[in-house]
């Protein structure tokens, strides 16, 4: 579940196999019907619905929650030393899901990395969200974060000013 970004579900056991036994093949299924996208992408890559406990043996299967649970590992594992690397390595795996600006409104780190982009300071977080939307929208076209070079260039621009206001020191001593 950790892999999917669903490690804080693991004790909601009951929701998951009702998501799981569902499936998403059907759009009225409580995985479909929840705004969180991210229950749906872990039923649909397990598909319990349609081949029951021998889901798990498929290599698409397995080699997907494998090669997510690296990812967000190594996210993790690069924010114990650079929180700005973690986020740009979070913005990555990210960008190519976001639509519209409220999509990067409603997580914090994604916010937090076009603000800093943009060069706009923590407080235009409090500002109206409409607002803001309104601002990024000026100043971005979300169709760029789909294009592997566009967004490269865009998460270089953000771990140069992320590093101006967060120095990493690597001196010894």
């Amino acid at each position: 579940m950790k892999a999917y970004g669903l490690g804080d579900m693991a004790y909601a056991k009951a929701f998951m196999v009702k998501a799981l036994k569902e499936g998403v093949s059907d759009s009225d299924s409580f995985a479909n019907k929840l705004s969180d996208k991210r229950y749906a992408a872990f039923v649909k890559a397990f598909n319990f619905a349609a081949y029951g406990s021998t889901a798990t043996l498929f290599p698409s299967a397995q080699q997907g929650a494998v090669d997510k649970y690296m990812r967000q590992t190594l996210e993790e594992n690069a924010g114990e030393t650079n929180q700005g690397v973690r986020l740009a390595l979070y913005f990555q795996r990210k960008a190519p899901d976001i639509t519209n600006w409220y999509d990067v409104l409603a997580d914090t780190a994604l916010a937090s990395v076009v603000r800093t982009a943009l060069g706009l300071p923590d407080s235009f977080a409090s500002a109206d969200i409409d607002k803001q939307a309104q601002l990024f929208e000026q100043k971005l076209d979300i169709a760029d974060f789909k294009d592997t070079d566009k967004l490269n260039k865009f998460l270089t621009r953000f771990t140069s000013l992320w590093e101006i206001n967060n120095p990493t020191s690597t001196a010894t001593t």
